[in-house]
C-alpha cells in the first residue's frame, strides 16, 4: 500500500492512500467507454439529421479522427472540474485528483492533466503513463507531474479525516484537554497518528504493545497523572489538541 503525506492549507498534514495503477487504468477504461457511447450517439443523430454528405471531407476527417480525442480530453477537463476530481471513471473506481502541496486542484491543473492526455494515454496507448505512474514516488503520470497532482483513494480507512479536523477549527469552539501537548513537535504528532493508524490496520499484539508504551511515554513526557482508560481515544485526542492550539 504506497501512501503520501499532504499538508493542507489549514497546515495539517493527512496521510491518503494513492491510487494503484490498476485502478487508474480501469477508471481510464470506463471513462474511455463512456466517451465511445457518446460519440457514436452523435455521430447516429449527426447522421440522421444531414446525411452521409456531412461526413465528407475535411469535416468528416474532423469527426472521425480528431472528435473522439478532443472529445476525450474536453470530457476529463469538464467532469474533473465540476465533480471535484472525479470523473465518472473515478467515481466507479472511488479514486480523485489532488494537489501534492494540499491546495485545491484549480482550472489550470484539470487543463494540464487534460491535455496531457494527448501523451501519457492516447499517442503512447497508455504505456507512458503505466510506466509513470507504476514507478514515480507519488504515482504520477506526466500530467500528473506538470500540473503537481496525484491520484489518491477516495474511500480511505483514515479514521483522521480533513472533515473531521476541520470541525475543530479554533479553541473557541474546542477545549483542549491537554494543553501539555504544545511540549510535542509536529513530527511526534505524525507518528503518533501513523502509530494509529496502524494499530486500527493490524490489531495484533505487537501494536497493542507500542500503543501501550506510547501512551507510558506520553502521559510521562507532558506530566499527566491521570491514566487513560481508553488508550487510543487519549492519543487520538492528544491530536486535536495539539492542532487546535498550535494552528
Amino acid at each position: 500500500m504506497q501512501t503520501i503525506d499532504i499538508r493542507t492549507t489549514q497546515n495539517v498534514t493527512i496521510e491518503y492512500e494513492l491510487a494503484s495503477l490498476r485502478e487508474r487504468a480501469l477508471a481510464f477504461l470506463v471513462d474511455g467507454l463512456i466517451v465511445l457511447a457518446i460519440y457514436y450517439l452523435l455521430l447516429i443523430l449527426m447522421i440522421g439529421a444531414f446525411g452521409d454528405s456531412l461526413l465528407g471531407g475535411m469535416l468528416g476527417g474532423f469527426i472521425y479522427g480528431l472528435l473522439p480525442i478532443v472529445g476525450f480530453m474536453a470530457y476529463q477537463f469538464f467532469s474533473e472540474i465540476f465533480a471535484n476530481g472525479q470523473s465518472w471513471g473515478k467515481k466507479a473506481l472511488g479514486i480523485k485528483v489532488v494537489r501534492v502541496d494540499g491546495a485545491e486542484p484549480g482550472l489550470s491543473d484539470y487543463f494540464l492533466r487534460a491535455i496531457f492526455h494527448m501523451i501519457d494515454s492516447l499517442a503512447s496507448l497508455g504505456v507512458l503513463a503505466a510506466l509513470l505512474i507504476s514507478s514515480s514516488p507519488k504515482n504520477q503520470r506526466l500530467g500528473d507531474m506538470t500540473a503537481n497532482t496525484t491520484v489518491i483513494k477516495a474511500r480511505t480507512q483514515a479514521r483522521f479525516r480533513l472533515e473531521d479536523i476541520l470541525k475543530i477549527s479554533s479553541i473557541e469552539n474546542y477545549q483542549p484537554v491537554y494543553p501539555e501537548v504544545r511540549r510535542l513537535s509536529e513530527q511526534d504528532m505524525l507518528l503518533i497518528k501513523h502509530l494509529i493508524a496502524r494499530y486500527r490496520q493490524y490489531p495484533n499484539p505487537a501494536h497493542e504493545q507500542a500503543v501501550d508504551e506510547a501512551v507510558v511515554h506520553l502521559t510521562t513526557l507532558l506530566d499527566i497523572s491521570d491514566k487513560p482508560k481508553n488508550k487510543i481515544e487519549f492519543l487520538k485526542t492528544l491530536i486535536r489538541d495539539y492542532i487546535v492550539l498550535t494552528r
